[in-house]
C-alpha cells in the first residue's frame, strides 16, 4: 500500500463521465426554441445570468438548469411562451436525466488500477438524486470507499471532508476537470490538485490566467496518465 498519498478523490461530471456535452446540446435546443424572439448568443447570455442569479436558491444540477431555462424563456418571450413549449424544455432535461452514463475514455482502467493501491473517494456537486443515479449507472461505485455529494466545492467544503475522514491535506489528491472547483481549493489547503481538462467548460467554472499561473498543480491531458503521476509522486 502506497502511503504518501492517503486518498485519491475524483470529480464525477466530465472527469469520469460525460455531462457538459449533454447540457450543451440541450442549451442549443433551447436557443432554437427561442429563435423567433432572440439570437442564440443573447439567449445563452440571459440563461447564464439567470443561472447565476438563481444559484443561491437552487444550487447546481439538473433541476436548477431546468428552472432557469423556464424562467429565462418566460422573460425573453415577455410571457408569450406557450405551455407546449415549456413542456419541450422539461422533456429535454428529462432526457439528460435518463441518458445512459457514458464513461470517458480510459476511466475504467485508470480507476481500477488506482483502487488496487489507494483509497478512492468520489466528490461531486449537484442534485442528489441525479448524482446518485450517475454513480450507480457508471459501474464504478464499488471502487470508491466513500462518496460525497456536495452543494458547492470550496476550500471550506474540502476541509470539512478532510476533517470528517481524518485525512491530512498533504496526503489528499483531487482529480477534476475544473480548476475552480476541483483543483485550486485543494491546493489552497496544501493538498495535491490534478487538472484534466474537458473540451467544454461551463463559463462559471473558468478562472483567470493569473490564478492558473500562480497555483501549483499537476496538469494531464488524459486520465490514463494518472496512475503514472501517482506512482511518481510516491517516489
Amino acid at each position: 500500500m502506497i502511503k504518501t498519498i492517503h486518498t485519491i478523490a475524483f470529480d464525477g461530471d466530465d472527469t469520469l463521465w460525460h455531462n457538459e456535452s449533454l447540457y450543451a446540446l440541450t442549451q442549443e435546443k433551447f436557443a432554437q426554441l427561442l429563435a423567433p424572439y432572440h439570437d442564440a448568443a443573447w439567449v445563452d447570455r440571459k440563461l447564464y445570468e439567470t443561472e447565476m442569479r438563481n444559484m443561491r436558491l437552487y444550487g447546481y444540477g439538473l433541476k436548477a438548469f431546468t428552472l432557469s431555462m423556464i424562467e429565462t424563456a418566460i422573460e425573453l418571450t415577455e410571457g408569450r411562451i406557450q405551455g407546449y413549449e415549456i413542456q419541450q424544455i422539461i422533456d429535454a432535461t428529462k432526457a439528460i436525466r435518463q441518458a445512459k452514463v457514458a464513461l470517458l475514455d480510459g476511466v475504467a482502467t485508470a480507476v481500477a488500477q488506482l483502487a488496487e493501491t489507494h483509497r478512492l473517494m468520489l466528490i461531486t456537486k449537484g442534485d442528489l438524486l441525479d448524482q446518485e443515479a450517475k454513480i450507480a449507472g457508471s459501474g464504478l461505485a464499488d471502487f470508491f470507499a466513500d462518496v460525497e455529494i456536495v452543494s458547492d466545492k470550496t476550500a471550506v467544503t474540502y476541509q470539512t471532508i478532510l476533517d470528517k475522514y481524518q485525512i491530512p491535506a498533504e496526503q489528499f489528491l483531487m482529480v477534476g476537470n475544473s480548476l475552480k472547483s476541483d483543483v485550486l481549493p485543494v491546493v489552497e489547503l496544501g493538498g495535491i490538485g490534478v487538472h484534466i481538462p474537458y473540451h467544454i467548460t461551463w463559463e462559471h467554472e473558468t478562472v483567470g490566467e493569473q490564478q492558473q499561473e500562480t497555483a501549483v498543480y499537476h496538469a494531464l491531458t488524459h486520465i490514463s496518465q494518472l496512475p503514472e503521476l501517482v506512482a511518481r509522486l510516491a517516489g
